[in-house]
């Protein structure tokens, strides 16, 4: 029998975050493999969700996303961010930032379309880029001497063609931890002026910044606004990656035409956790501070335990990750390999960051795994000492 799968998804193949999450409980490993965090949001949101159920909130929502959600999120985006969006017109709630992501790809993109993608990438890009029968344009991220992922400026002007639609933006970056900083931006935002292409702005880690790092939304400078669709969610800045809520922010046309695709996928949903957002978004300032400090003292942690176990980590600039270097371990760098070994030889769980690039360039990454540290504290204080028992 021929094969069922649709030609435009050969060689996806399965996802390798549930071969290493079967490879976790066979061994009892600790699981720094996905990004989720094990431990709960703020009460307050947690109990209007609670509450919302109780009440009979259990029904579709209005396609567009509660109106009250909806306004929360243009607060949201003026507050931080000093953006104005209309929230009937220019704000979309979609199930979690994958669908946003979804719907703004094949919303906007037509067959022979080109994207420009930055890489090591969320592998949902790839796939929802081919779906569309558009292609995808990769730009490498590379570790650099200052001690963060760069790309390269005149790779990036080369990449772009006649069939360029699009540019496809993370920052803070999964899995480098890089934040683009605004050289970086105005970069990106010049070619995308100069080519008349529309931006994708994945912006779901925008309140998980380190140090003296600093979230800019592509949006923000110079006529961007106009063509930039801004992707989000409440997962990442609530821990209720679960809840899947997210939301797109952008001009009428845009959010049109991402509504034209999401409304095939699951018209609406989430009702009772909407509410339970809104609340979230109107808390005050010192909780997405501490947010950010709670976490930047977990990277610290881990990334001690990794220096300890000589895995050269790049400390990250923001998000749930930490990339690092396994070849002072594994001599012929093969990340793979090293990550189906190592929940037998030390009871922790990576991810192999080869699997994040394109086929052609995943030798960029083939000696790199990624740690997530958004974990409880008595979760990565067990992982440490497994790294320091490692011989």
């Amino acid at each position: 029998m021929q094969s069922p799968l649709a030609a435009k998804l050969a060689g996806f193949g399965a996802s390798i975050f549930g071969e290493m999450t079967a490879l976790a409980v066979a061994t009892g490993s600790v699981n720094l493999g996905q990004g989720f965090p094990d431990y709960n949001g703020p009460d307050e949101v947690l109990r209007i969700a609670q509450q919302e159920i109780a009440s009979g909130n259990n029904q579709y929502p209005p396609g567009r996303g509660l109106p009250d959600l909806r306004l929360a999120i243009s607060e949201h985006q003026q507050r931080f961010w000093g953006l104005t969006y209309d929230p009937d017109q220019e704000i979309l709630v979609t199930m979690g930032a994958t669908e946003a992501l979804a719907g703004a790809l094949l919303g906007t993109l037509n067959p022979g379309d080109e994207v420009i993608v930055f890489e090591p990438l969320f592998d949902t890009y790839a796939g929802c880029i081919a779906l569309a029968g558009a292609r995808m344009v990769p730009i490498t991220l590379r570790p650099s001497d200052s001690g963060r992922y760069e790309f390269d400026a005149e790779e990036l002007r080369n990449a772009f063609s006649a069939n360029t639609r699009a540019i496809l933006l993370n920052s803070p970056h999964n899995p480098t931890g890089t934040v683009f900083n605004k050289a970086e931006l105005d970069v990106i935002a010049r070619e995308a002026i100069s080519h008349d292409v529309f931006v994708i702005s994945d912006e779901v880690y925008e309140h998980l910044i380190f140090d003296d790092a600093q979230h800019i939304p592509i949006a923000t400078l110079p006529e961007m606004r106009e063509r930039t669709i801004t992707i989000s969610s409440g997962g990442k800045s609530f821990n209720t990656t679960g809840w899947k809520i997210g939301w797109a922010c952008a001009p009428a046309a845009l959010i049109n035409a991402t509504l034209m695709a999401k409304q095939l996928f699951t018209f609406a949903g989430g009702s009772p956790f909407q509410p339970a957002i809104s609340a979230g978004l109107r808390l005050p300032d010192t909780y997405f501070v501490e947010l950010a400090s709670n976490l930047q003292s977990k990277r610290d942690v881990l990334t001690a335990a990794l220096e300890a176990a000589d895995l050269q980590p790049i400390t990250p600039e923001g998000t749930y990750f930490i990339t690092c270097d396994v070849r002072h371990r594994r001599p012929d760098g093969d990340g793979m390999a090293f990550c189906r070994a190592l929940p037998a030889e030390c009871g922790i769980v990576a991810i192999p960051a080869s699997v994040l690039y394109s086929p052609e360039n995943e030798h960029e990454g083939r000696h790199l795994v990624r740690f997530a540290f958004c974990k409880q504290d008595a979760t990565l204080h067990t992982a440490s000492e497994r790294l320091g028992n490692w011989t």
